[in-house]
């Protein structure tokens, strides 16, 4: 586990299994990301093109990296229910916790913000549910997965902002809370560098049902975010930061140009108030400065809705 002297002055107050937790995900990104560099071929299909922002990213600027939430951010939805309905799929549990999967994530895409209960209900039943099996046994199902729930629900927009970074030379991160296995396999898919994600203590390779320190969400994010920026030798003023929930305010605020994409309603009050810059994917709207109102995404509800009772009536 990395030194506590890793951190740099923190802005704002962070529990000490905050920084366990952030510190923890570093620590996974870096091993992992240096896999994906090995293993590193073409990402899948091409990135919708997307204006460049005049002057950014900077190309060659080698202190520089973007940082990108997942669930509704990089991704429709959230991983972690995917994720569940594939286990669900192998047989792993039962229809009672499909069941609860399907409605939360139903709820996420109605409500396009994240819930603490929902979010903690869901973690807490992935961790039952891998309890005692092989950490590469679910690598090798979460690369299943990935086609065939995940890949389809990428958002163009989003990808080419990341492609940007990447062809500026530097280095492109997913954050997310979702487990670190599956975000490694999302980041390996798209071509970025790498992922920090909550961390599922293993012992042999066979996970104990427990976490190391507590899951990468709100301030914890921060922290991981300014633990690897440390370890990389990174400057957080020149970096960007890319989100939808206020959950990751702390995050945003953590870099020099933090971005709002497909903002909940804090999260977009708050850009506005701060002057971010905004980018709404979810009409298929071009990106506009931070002041000019976002559509409200009916698009996504309606799509939301129709899968949620599509999937209600194959169950039945």
């Amino acid at each position: 586990m990395a030194a506590l002297g890793w951190l740099t002055p923190r802005r704002r107050s962070a529990t000490a299994r905050s920084v366990l937790a952030g510190e923890a995900s570093a620590e996974a990104a870096r091993k992992t990301a240096q896999a994906l560099e090995a293993d590193a071929g073409p990402p899948d299909g091409p990135a919708e093109a997307e204006p460049a922002e005049p002057e950014f990213p900077v190309a060659g600027d080698d202190l520089a990296a973007a940082f990108f939430d997942l669930d509704n951010t990089v991704m429709q939805g959230a991983a972690i229910f995917h994720f569940g309905r594939g286990l669900y799929k192998r047989e792993f549990f039962h229809r009672r916790e499909l069941a609860r999967f399907a409605w939360q994530q139903a709820w996420f895409r109605l409500a396009g913000v994240e819930d603490p209960e929902h979010m903690q209900d869901a973690r807490d039943s992935a961790l039952s549910i891998v309890k005692g099996h092989k950490v590469c046994e679910l690598m090798a199902i979460g690369e299943e997965i990935y086609d065939e729930y995940m890949a389809e629900r990428i958002w163009p927009g989003t990808r080419a902002l990341a492609q940007a970074h990447l062809d500026a030379g530097q280095k492109v991160w997913l954050v997310t809370a979702a487990p670190v296995e599956t975000a490694t396999i999302i980041a390996r898919r798209l071509g970025l560098t790498g992922a920090l994600g909550t961390v599922a203590e293993s012992v042999d390779g066979v996970y104990t049902g427990r976490l190391v320190g507590e899951p990468l969400h709100g301030p914890a994010k921060a922290e991981a975010v300014r633990a690897l920026a440390a370890a990389e030798g990174l400057d957080l003023e020149r970096c960007a930061a890319y989100s939808d929930s206020h959950n990751d305010i702390p995050m945003l605020s953590l870099v020099g140009h933090p971005y709002a994409i497909n903002p909940d309603t804090k999260l977009r009050k708050h850009a506005r108030a701060h002057d971010w810059r905004l980018r709404d994917y979810r009409t298929g709207r071009k990106a506009v400065k931070v002041g000019v109102p976002a559509a409200a995404g009916v698009g996504a509800i309606a799509g939301g809705a129709a899968a949620a009772l599509a999937l209600h009536r194959r169950r039945k």
